[in-house]
């Protein structure tokens, strides 16, 4: 029996759902699990346009954002990974004034669920739905999920990250691209 291929899709991302393996030529196996997730630099330097309706029925306009430097952040539901990872960004939108985090879920669920799931792993930080079939053109479907974008306070992307961040990575990021350093 043939699968569709809309089928395939929630079966793909869920194999994807884990971090990216640094290439073999420059780290050992046993330490790719450790690493943190590869940095895209395709990306890096564009001003992406974003405007999304939040679960709460809220406009986020990325570019409303400016003077903050934000997270972009795509996760689903059934991404061990990707729950984890939303409770440091949880904590770091909490704690931190000058950067904003913004989720979206990349999969195909009602709104409803989605609340019903918010209401059991709740965030500090608004949450989108994306059309995975149309994924926001500045964004595009992730290669993998959790995977995040850090975009500075000019508006432009400064690091593009597949697989799991920490707070304090992105604090560190933030650090080396001229932000304020975590004392």
């Amino acid at each position: 029996m043939r699968m569709a291929p809309l089928r395939l899709a929630p079966l793909l991302l869920l194999a994807a759902c884990s971090r990216s393996p640094e290439p073999a030529a420059t780290a050992a196996p046993q330490a790719a699990a450790t690493q943190a997730p590869a940095a895209v630099e395709a990306d890096v330097g564009a001003r992406p346009a974003l405007r999304v309706t939040t679960l709460d029925g809220a406009v986020y306009d990325l570019a409303a954002q400016r003077g903050k430097w934000v997270v972009v952040n795509y996760w689903a539901t059934w991404c061990g990974p990707c729950l984890k990872e939303m409770l440091e960004l949880s904590a770091l939108a909490a704690m931190r004034p000058h950067i904003a985090v913004l989720g979206l879920v990349y999969e195909d669920t009602s709104e409803d669920e989605l609340r019903a799931f918010l209401r059991q792993h709740p965030v500090a930080y608004p949450v989108a739905r994306v059309d995975i079939y149309a994924p926001p053109p500045a964004f595009g479907a992730p290669r993998g999920l959790p995977a995040s974008w850090l975009i500075g306070p000019d508006g432009r992307v400064v690091r593009k990250y597949v697989g799991p961040v920490t707070a304090r990575m992105l604090e560190d990021d933030i650090a080396a691209a001229g932000g304020p350093k975590v004392g």
